[in-house]
């Protein structure tokens, strides 16, 4: 379902503006009304950890970390001996 919405006493200089942006991009004023609304209720982007942040998560959540890793990945190529469950 939608919903017709309207923007009363809209400043002159504020359509002409609208306008203009619109034309740029190529849509109608609706158009361009729309995706403007659409971009302001937009959930914001993931924000990624950085690579500190990320190695905490991952002890917190008892995973390995990137040195342990690639313990893990060396053992598991060798034949499945890591250096300390002794060869």
């Amino acid at each position: 379902m939608s919903v017709n919405l309207s923007i009363k006493n809209a400043p002159d200089d504020v359509v002409r503006r609208l306008r203009e942006r619109a034309r740029n991009n190529h849509r109608s004023l609706q158009g361009e009304l729309l995706a403007i609304i659409e971009e302001a209720v937009r959930p914001p982007p993931a924000r990624y950890l950085t690579p500190t942040e990320l190695v905490e998560e991952a002890r917190k959540l008892g995973l390995s970390t990137p040195s342990e890793a690639a313990d893990i990945i060396r053992a598991d190529r060798d034949g499945g001996h890591s250096a300390d469950q002794g060869r």
